[in-house]
């Protein structure tokens, strides 16, 4: 638990190595060159007043509060804008000074509502601070005159408002927008007197470009801006740092709380992760940890068409245990499975897969990741030798050129975005692989060099491409290459990307990406200096993502851009932790550390901890426990915080395999689409409810904390405690810690991981052991985790879902900065004010021929199945592609995608499938079901009935 307020120095730390002594007030000061007199004051414990400075952002001169007196120097500089020098004496406290301050304090006051005790900073505002500190006590000049006072509120964002009356023009929410963000929303307006902030050219804040990610509300020192639920609620506290719960950055936030209720979300200045930036989402979309619609009691049924029955925890549990043996005793060992959840703990994964093997006695256990990034697990293990990304977050600032391939930084990864965007403002280059025109294409300040906007399903020509470039026109490092990698996998590869069948005009036919683009981009990626790749699902999402992986991986040991600083092999994983859910063992051939279950050394480690004797054989993967399922061999699934009947693809055979089996557990927070199919309910805790850790993109592992009661009486890793001992695995955990140390017992790179470290270090980047005690900021530094570097060939293998004349269009997939994932926390939040349904972009050309205008509805039609979405025309897709997003169940976006899946590991290619679309005036079949569905089983659950008053429903058990 900590205090509220965080300790600001005024300006940016300086980096450089030269260190420089000074006096300020009479104190000898030593601080690194570049420092700033007003940091320097601030490190020795010398206070200086101070309204247009913060150490988030550049120095900006503006308030003149902070004015000084230098020996020697004419004037008063500002203290925030001065550099300190050797053996400069500076005064910061006299009465000259004093009298100055106070003045310009005064012309402040003189045009600033008096109304402090009804503020919402009432205590917390650094005007009223600086007030005191400059001993102001006066306002000569009143209220006679123009003023600002009665300017009008903008309430119109729904998390925060914006009261000019009473801003003082500090330009910090500008240069929060422009530094920190790098949208540019927001400038000032005018000059002189007249001088506002502007968002845009004067429009609102929700018309405008601002993407509500909070850093203007953040850098705000007065009540300008301030949130929502700040001003309903009121100051809060006290405070936790936690790390959030949506996409693979990892943000460190501390939680602002009343007692049990939360105040508000504000972004740590200490995350390692995001340097105390946001989004929209995990600094303001919490509303669903308290929404109507979570279920807060265990439920039961006999059948999906039967009405919920509330009951106590000990009943649920019972219940689930029971039907679970009745399964295993009439169908076989193998007829259950678990899935792990990649928004759960590391701590809650673990546990999971620790059930399905020891307690169920199978290996048929997997995570989302089999639908998203398993084909980097198996590319960069086969390459590399580990299966996860090489560098921190902050190597990008020392990259010459970015590589992004597959990805939406911006929508899908927004912090990261921002810094990345801050480093091309430097000067970086930056070369775009999308069939898509992203944001990053083109956003201010800041245009793609080369925009690759090669065809869906091309990926691994145009790798092979780049490849061929770097190899004929001897741009290989052939030092590094010798030096780090097997020279017999380099010499065949370097054979096989040289031939003809292989360079950029061969392969223009097939990626539709011009030649000469192709070969200035690799030009340029491979002689920059430093060049960083990074990927997300669109190159895994497809029926060649391992390949393609591989092929990135090529690329970047080819010219020497792996294990260093501002090089590597980035994969930016889309969920708070699947990463984490990889690490645990949720794959169904791997334990915790991505060892084989066949390894009989590895196995015999477990055993001995577990005391429960390992099948060495893998087990089922989703897509084959859906088979096993509709075969009638499958009969029993435990699902953990993962909604597979709208996340996975050809919903229709998804949820045909869902019907198929006599008992599913589901445990969450709401009755999501999987839920409609399952029969016992277990209300799961969402991350402010639970303690354990998340692992983000970067393989940083940050600590989850809790800062408010599970509402249903429990966290989910005693959820799975309590269903573990019911089959008779005995599972005695009295905290989360007690799991990360069994984990870090088991686990070679966690071995120096604990919960007593990371409330040290702040976060731990694995691996972490003996030879790396605080952990790996950059993979593969002098050698490769599997020694050399592997080359391995990628030949290119056109996928099976072809265009043709009934299914003339390609099908994309992704997301959009405001919804995430399924859906099932955003919907529940305001977020919704900006995207409230799926649409399919579809280019005006396509659009023209079909008769289709901007907001008509059409019908999208595969092999798989129809839908109907709204359209949206657009340029940003070629001509020949549509494009939709996923984030609502009723959309059906994956009623339409199929089943085509990755060669290696069954990834689905939702990337890529061929459509028609159509106008059509009336939802499509599916549709309709869903929606009669949904109303049965929504009726279902209003109708849930007690158990009996005796059992104390839904309070803990035992």
């Amino acid at each position: 638990m900590q205090s509220i307020a965080e300790n600001d120095l005024g300006t940016p730390p300086s980096t450089a190595a030269a260190q420089v002594t000074l006096q300020i007030d009479g104190c000898e000061v030593t601080v690194p060159a570049g420092t700033s007199l007003m940091r320097a004051a601030a490190l020795a414990d010398l206070k200086i007043p101070k309204l247009c400075a913060t150490d988030q952002l550049e120095a900006f001169g503006s308030c003149r509060l902070c004015l000084v007196q230098i020996e020697g120097v004419k004037g008063f500089p500002a203290a925030c804008t001065t550099p300190v020098a050797a053996g400069m004496k500076v005064s910061t406290q006299n009465s000259e000074l004093a009298r100055l301050r106070r003045g310009v304090m005064e012309l402040y006051i003189s045009d600033h509502p008096l109304d402090c005790l009804t503020c919402p900073a009432n205590g917390h505002c650094e005007l009223q601070d600086m007030a005191g500190a400059v001993g102001l006590r006066e306002v000569r000049y009143g209220y006679a005159g123009a003023n600002h006072l009665d300017a009008a509120k903008d309430e119109s964002n729904p998390y925060f408002t914006f009261d000019p009356a009473k801003c003082i023009v500090c330009s910090r929410c500008v240069r929060a927008c422009d530094e920190q963000q790098g949208t540019f929303a927001l400038t000032i307006a005018g000059r002189g007197f007249q001088s506002v902030v502007s968002p845009s050219q004067g429009e609102s804040f929700f018309d405008s470009e601002c993407v509500s990610c909070g850093a203007c509300v953040q850098a705000c020192p007065t009540a300008t801006l301030s949130e929502k639920s700040l001003i309903e609620k009121g100051q809060a506290e006290h405070s936790v740092v936690t790390t959030c719960a949506y996409c693979g950055v990892g943000c460190s936030f501390r939680a602002e709380m009343r007692g049990e209720e939360l105040v508000r979300m504000v972004p740590n200045k200490d995350g390692h992760a995001n340097h105390g930036h946001s989004c929209v989402k995990g600094r303001f979309a919490m509303g669903y940890t308290t929404h109507p619609d979570r279920i807060m009691k265990p439920m039961i049924r006999a059948s999906i068409n039967d009405p919920w029955q509330e009951v106590s925890w000990e009943t649920a549990i019972g219940h689930a245990a029971s039907e679970l043996r009745r399964i295993q005793s009439k169908y076989g060992r193998d007829s259950i499975g678990g899935i792990t959840s990649s928004r759960c703990t590391n701590e809650e994964t673990y546990l999971v897969q620790k059930l399905v093997r020891a307690g169920f006695g199978n290996n048929n256990v997997d995570t989302c990741a089999r639908v998203c990034h398993s084909p980097t697990g198996y590319g960069l293990k086969q390459t590399l030798g580990e299966s996860a990304g090489t560098q921190t977050f902050d190597s990008v600032m020392a990259s010459d050129v970015i590589m992004v391939i597959g990805a939406n930084p911006t929508d899908a990864h927004p912090v990261f975005a921002s810094q990345m965007k801050r480093r091309l403002r430097q000067g970086a280059r930056l070369i775009i692989a999308d069939p898509r025109r992203i944001d990053l294409v083109r956003t201010p300040h800041i245009e793609a060099d080369h925009h690759l906007a090669l065809r869906p399903g091309t990926n691994v020509a145009l790798i092979n491409s780049l490849a061929h470039v770097v190899v004929r026109e001897g741009l290989v490092n052939e030092d590094f290459v010798r030096a780090r990698c097997e020279v017999e996998s380099f010499e065949n590869w370097r054979r096989f990307v040289a031939e003809e069948r292989n360079s950029p005009e061969a392969m223009a036919a097939v990626t539709g990406v011009p030649a000469e683009a192709v070969r200035s981009a690799a030009r340029m990626y491979a002689t920059a200096g430093n060049g960083a790749i990074y990927y997300g699902l669109g190159v895994t999402e497809h029926s060649q993502g391992s390949t393609m992986v591989m092929g990135i991986a090529n690329l970047a040991m080819a010219t020497g851009n792996v294990g260093r600083e501002g090089v590597g092999v980035n994969p930016l994983r889309g969920q708070n932790n699947v990463q984490g859910s990889c690490d645990m063992g949720s794959f169904p051939h791997e334990f915790p550390g991505y060892r084989h279950v066949s390894d009989d050394a590895v196995r015999a480690r477990f055993e001995a901890l577990w005391k429960v004797k390992l099948l060495a054989e893998p087990g089922l993967r989703i897509p084959n426990m859906f088979e096993a399922a509709l075969d009638g061999g499958f009969k029993g699934l435990y699902i953990e915080g993962e909604d597979i009947a709208q996340s996975d693809p050809n919903t229709q055979h998804v949820t045909a395999s869902l019907t198929a089996m006599e008992c599913i557990i589901v445990q969450d927070l709401f009755l999501n689409e999987t839920a409609k199919y399952a029969h016992v309910f277990l209300p799961g805790s969402s991350f402010l409810e639970k303690d354990g850790t998340f692992t983000n993109a970067e393989r940083r592992i940050s600590p989850v904390r809790r800062v408010t009661r599970p509402p249903s009486g429990y966290a989910d890793w005693e959820i799975t405690q309590l269903l573990a001992n019911a089959l008779g695995l005995e599972m005695k955990y009295a905290h989360p810690s007690e799991i990360m140390d069994e984990i870090a017992a088991l686990t070679p790179t966690f071995t120096g991981v604990s919960f007593e470290k990371l409330d040290r270090l702040g976060s731990i980047q694995w691996p972490c052991n003996d030879q790396h005690p605080e952990g790996t900021p950059t993979m593969h530094v002098d050698t490769f985790v599997r020694g050399k570097g592997r080359f391995l060939v990628t030949e290119y293998v056109p996928t099976t879902e072809k265009v043709n004349a009934r299914y003339p269009l390609i099908l994309t997939t992704g997301r959009i900065l405001s919804q995430y994932n399924v859906g099932a926390q955003t919907r529940r939040t305001e977020n919704v004010m900006w995207h409230d349904e799926d649409r399919l972009e579809l280019h005006p050309h396509d659009a023209e021929e079909r008769g289709v205008q901007e907001g008509d509805w059409v019908g999208v039609q595969s092999r798989a199945g129809e839908t109907v979405l709204r359209a949206q025309i657009t340029d940003r897709v070629q001509p020949g592609v549509v494009y939709t997003t996923f984030h609502f169940p009723e959309s059906g976006a994956n009623v339409i995608t199929t089943e085509n899946s990755d060669w290696a590991t069954n990834c689905p290619e939702y990337k890529v499938t061929a459509v028609q679309v159509t106008r059509v005036t009336q939802p499509s079949a599916w549709q309709r079901r869903h929606v009669e569905f949904d109303r049965r089983q929504q009726a279902l659950l209003e109708q849930a009935t007690h158990a009996g008053a005796g059992e104390g429903v839904g309070e803990p058990a035992g």
